[in-house]
């Protein structure tokens, strides 16, 4: 039985993908910052949870041992730990090596490459740290998470004004339908080149939709009374989005769509 390391198995798709992991019967450890209490939302039962930090390497070396593939879903969105994002991945997939982990996978964003704007910068960065590894290496890139955009409109709607882009389409996808693909990419062989030392995969949700016709789908579900207004979303973000490079329509892989997601969670939304 393959035995997986999760690092940033607490976080959003992490947890996820502990969480079908052990569902489907495999042995799973746990790098975190700090270990969740049992009990707690973010532990589960089965999983052995080790505390590391991949900025100075501590406790790496505890975690990785004995798995026969390393699975990243640590993320770095501000400051200090978007600076060394790349960094880390190294330290990672460098303790990784040293254990005997036979593939390395890596959760990332579509086309990431193509945006200078500095989070989609420090994804690019840490993908070439996989390109380059010894370790048989996989990158997933997702496209946006539903909960991205549901937080966008929820911000908005605290002063009756529900944000939308001119121009932005969006194929957003559940972090549970991401944590599959992850697990698939862990413990199968790739659907294009099962050879292939490193691979880059891109998934997409199940619809493309443009951002008002999510707002729209949004406020009916929640029942929110805010106003729709459409912005322009300037700057390299914005030529980003306006180009489709956050989108693959030819190539979706998310089964539950955005308003799914929403009815599941309408309580807390």
């Amino acid at each position: 039985m393959t035995t997986l390391c999760v690092a940033g198995g607490t976080g959003q798709v992490g947890h996820e993908l502990v969480r079908l992991a052990l569902s489907a019967g495999y042995q799973v450890s746990v790098l975190s910052r700090t270990v969740p209490p049992a009990g707690s939302p973010k532990h589960h039962d089965g999983a052995t949870y080790f505390a590391g930090d991949v900025t100075s390497g501590d406790g790496l070396a505890a975690a990785v041992a004995g798995a026969d593939v390393v699975i990243d879903c640590l993320e770095g969105q501000f400051g200090k730990a978007q600076k060394q994002f790349a960094d880390g991945g190294a330290r990672l997939l460098a303790a990784a090596h040293l254990a005997g982990v036979r593939k390395a996978v890596a959760l990332s964003i579509i086309n990431c490459d193509l945006s200078s704007v500095s989070y989609y910068a420090s994804k690019a960065a840490k993908e070439r740290k996989y390109a380059e590894s010894p370790l048989k290496t996989v990158v997933v890139r997702s496209t946006q998470f539903h909960g991205l955009v549901a937080r966008i409109f929820t911000a908005g709607a605290k002063v009756r004004l529900i944000p939308t882009f001119k121009a932005v389409r969006l194929q957003s996808i559940a972090p549970a339908d991401v944590a599959a693909a992850l697990l698939e990419a862990a413990v199968g062989e790739s659907r294009d080149n099962s050879h292939a030392e490193h691979l880059v995969v891109t998934i997409a949700g199940p619809e493309t939709l443009a951002m008002r016709e999510m707002a729209e789908s949004w406020k009916s579900v929640v029942g929110s009374r805010g106003k729709i207004i459409e912005l322009p979303l300037p700057g390299q973000m914005g030529e980003f989005l306006r180009a489709g490079h956050n989108v693959n329509s030819e190539q979706p892989y998310g089964t539950e769509t955005f308003v799914s997601w929403l009815e599941k969670r309408r309580e807390s939304l």
